[in-house]
C-alpha cells in the first residue's frame, strides 16, 4: 500500500473484538468506517472525513506499515510497538490510549518456586540454578526485545530465551522452559498452568493505542487531514 500525496492511510485490526472496538471508538467521534462488499472488503472509507483510507490488517502488519511509513496512523497494542520497532521513540508517536485491548506483559514463574517472588530473587538464584542443572534458566517468550531490556535493567544475565510460537504459558509444564514472559489480561490462564507473576514482574501495562508514523510522507495536505482527524478524536 502506498499513501497518496493528498490522503492518509489508517491501519486498523482486521478481525475480532479489536476490530469491533476500534470501529466503535471512531464511530463515537463521528468517523464511521464504511466498507464496500458487505463488510468483506479489506479497506474502508470514512464518509465524514474524505481522504482517510482505512486498511484492515493483522496486528503484525499494522506495526510494520506504521514503522515503515506506508501507513500514517495505526491502531495497535503498545506491547507490539515496543517489541517490534527498535527505535520506536523516533519512528512513531503513541498519540492516545484508546481504553480497550488491555493486556500486561509479565514475568511469571512456577508456583513451587516459593523463594522467588521478585526479579532480585530470580537474579540471585540463577547462578545456583546453573550449577545444579548445568544450564542457564530458559525463558519462553514472544517478546524477545522487551524481555532482554527488562532483564538487563534488573541485572539478570544467567538465562537464555526460548522463542515461543504457541501457548507460552504451557512451556514450563512441558519442560521446554523454566519461566515465561507473556501477556495476560486476568492472570487466570497463568494460574491454570501453575504460574504466578513476580511481585515486580509487570513489564508493561499495554492497551490499544492510536499511533502516528514519523516515517510516512507528510505533505501540507496530509498534515491538515491528520490534524482534523486528531481534533475529532480529541487528541
Amino acid at each position: 500500500m502506498n499513501p497518496s500525496a493528498s490522503g492518509i492511510i489508517l491501519a486498523v485490526p482486521s478481525k475480532g473484538r479489536l476490530k469491533e472496538e476500534t470501529a466503535r471508538f471512531f464511530a463515537r467521534s463521528g468517523l464511521e468506517f464504511r466498507q464496500a462488499g458487505g463488510g468483506r472488503d479489506y479497506s474502508a472509507a470514512v464518509p465524514t472525513l474524505p481522504g482517510v483510507e482505512v486498511q484492515f490488517l493483522s496486528a503484525a502488519e499494522i506495526v510494520d506499515q506504521v514503522a515503515s511509513g506506508r501507513a500514517h496512523f495505526g491502531v495497535t497494542g503498545e506491547d507490539l510497538v515496543r517489541e517490534h520497532i527498535a527505535d520506536a521513540a523516533t519512528r512513531v508517536e503513541l498519540v492516545r490510549k484508546l481504553g480497550f485491548g488491555h493486556a500486561d506483559v509479565v514475568v511469571a514463574v512456577p508456583d513451587f518456586w516459593l523463594d522467588v517472588t521478585t526479579m532480585a530473587d530470580l537474579e540471585e538464584m540463577s547462578p545456583g540454578f546453573q550449577r545444579c542443572h548445568g544450564r542457564w534458566l530458559r525463558v519462553a517468550t514472544k517478546y524477545v526485545n522487551i524481555t532482554r531490556s527488562f532483564f538487563e535493567a534488573h541485572g539478570l544475565n544467567g538465562y537464555r530465551i526460548v522463542e515461543s510460537l504457541g501457548a507460552t504459558e504451557g512451556t514450563p509444564a512441558a519442560g521446554t522452559a523454566d519461566l515465561i514472559v507473556d501477556i495476560t489480561s486476568t492472570g487466570e490462564t497463568l494460574r491454570a498452568n501453575g504460574l504466578r507473576i513476580l511481585d515486580d514482574g509487570v513489564i508493561l501495562r499495554s492497551e490499544a493505542n492510536l499511533v502516528v508514523s514519523h516515517a510516512a510522507t507528510w505533505t501540507d495536505e496530509t498534515r491538515a487531514l491528520a490534524a482534523e482527524l486528531r481534533k475529532r478524536l480529541g487528541c
